[in-house]
């Protein structure tokens, strides 16, 4: 076998991600209780494609064993997934249940037993119901359950996990549920979604806390979907929109957890607008105090901004698009099915940008990926011929890989997802999985892209 024209370094994660309502199942079973997706299902199924909730997701739950032998098959040296709150601890505090202890104890133990990282996620956007009936994240509440739930994790598992991420995509909750409709509680106000941002943060921070006063010997960090922004032009009123959209959609995330504080800037334009959160200055010394070891990135598509075409009312409601608009770069590559620009060159800017401004923290690529609709017309005596998966899979490692070679410390590589998973509002539409799922038989079949991976895994490189 000839030596690979992109060589990773050494000890190089190849692997996949996805978290545990999206895989698990079984969601009325083992002793789990309900969290905001079952709640908000029960309550408006029509908001989900086709209806369909998380109920049986990909059944890893009762299919683990065999799925992570898949997963060894295919190459994998790490895998992340996430704990589900609700199944550990149903009533989000107070009671743990012994039959999820059971569970994820068996999970970690043959994920080890098969040689594969475990990399385990806390929180991936599926509060427990008690908890929402509180405010959720909008309840001071949340943030000391969420570091009680992390503490009994790391009490529980943390002698045999060596890497630990808080939270996932902390953004999300924030722009979807109270910047516009995607999740619950489905509500535009911009002062209420900086609670939840500033109540994530500092959860993250206690959670850091707990483990670092634990004394254990692994890795802690968060996982943030960092989309580059990239102006218009080269205008100052272009320029403005970029740097205001970055500081918005990604610094304001990005700086506290990496530097232990806000941007000035940002903290100055929230106070001008009343727009500031709630806190406490003690609050402030325990974010700074307790910054990651790790950065997980998730990367799908770049984030492209001009200067508004039209200033806000005087009477609009504040929201971060009051300082820039969206725009949509003539000839884009695009992934149809999601609706999503593909430019490969945004890992590398990225990474580089962590480098130079963010004291080349530790970071890995935690999700990636390519969501395909209707892909059983690819299929090719039973199995599915996704060229264009290994296409945008190579074509995002050859920048992560120069990156790599220009002083970025990237450490791996998780496609989102190794099986074809259940995804929030949209359920089983697109299809992102190295391994096909049939829902009606729950057979599993591995993607051309699946094999193509297992063998750059084998060789670190391609």
């Amino acid at each position: 076998m000839s030596t690979p024209e992109h060589l990773f370094p050494e000890n190089f994660w190849w692997g996949s991600a996805t978290s545990a309502t999206q895989c698990e199942g079984a969601s009325r079973e083992g002793g789990r209780g309900p969290n905001v997706w079952d709640f908000w299902h029960e309550k408006e199924p029509g908001k989900f494609h086709n209806q369909v909730g998380s109920c049986e997701a990909s059944t890893f739950y009762k299919n683990y064993k065999n799925d992570i032998a898949l997963m060894k098959e295919l190459g994998h040296n790490s895998f992340r997934t996430s704990i589900s709150w609700s199944r550990l601890i149903p009533a989000g505090t107070g009671e743990v249940n012994p039959e999820a202890v059971a569970f994820y104890n068996n999970m970690i133990d043959e994920l080890i037993k098969q040689g594969i990282e475990p990399v385990i996620n806390l929180f991936h956007f599926d509060l427990p119901v008690p908890l929402v009936e509180k405010g959720g994240w909008e309840s001071r509440e949340t943030v000391e359950a969420f570091a009680e739930y992390a503490e009994k994790c790391f009490e529980l598992f943390g002698h045999k996990v060596n890497y630990w991420f808080t939270q996932n995509e902390p953004i999300v909750p924030v722009e979807a549920g109270y910047l516009n409709v995607y999740h619950w509680p489905c509500v535009v106000d911009f002062k209420r979604a900086a609670q939840v941002a500033y109540h994530s943060i500092l959860a993250n921070a206690c959670a850091i806390e707990r483990y670092r006063k634990a004394g254990l010997d692994g890795k802690i960090g968060i996982i943030l979907n960092l989309s580059p922004t990239y102006a218009r032009s080269d205008s100052p009123e272009d320029q403005k929109a970029a740097h205001m959209a970055d500081l918005f959609c990604t610094r304001a995330f990005l700086d506290p957890v990496t530097k232990g504080a806000y941007p000035r800037e940002l903290v100055e334009l929230l106070k001008e607008h009343d727009q500031l959160p709630a806190y406490d200055k003690a609050d402030l010394e325990i974010i700074a105090a307790n910054t990651i070891d790790v950065l997980g990135f998730n990367y799908y598509q770049p984030r492209r901004v001009k200067s508004r075409d039209v200033a806000p009312a005087a009477d609009a409601p504040f929201v971060p698009e009051n300082f820039y608009d969206f725009y949509e770069m003539p000839g884009r590559k695009m992934n149809e099915h999601r609706g999503w620009e593909i430019y490969e060159k945004g890992i590398y800017d990225t990474l580089l940008d962590l480098r130079d401004n963010y004291d080349n923290i530790e970071v890995y690529i935690s999700e990636n990926g390519m969501g395909v609709e209707g892909e059983k017309r690819f299929e090719v005596d039973g199995q599915i011929q996704d060229d264009y998966r290994i296409d945008f899979i190579s074509d995002h490692l050859k920048w992560i890989h120069k990156a790599s070679e220009e002083g970025s410390r990237v450490r791996g590589y998780h496609l989102w997802t190794f099986i074809d998973c259940w995804s929030w509002l949209n359920a089983y539409k697109n299809r992102y999985g190295f391994v096909s799922l049939d829902l009606e038989t729950q057979e599993r079949t591995i993607k051309k892209s699946g094999l193509w991976f297992r063998d750059v895994a084998q060789q670190n490189g391609f």
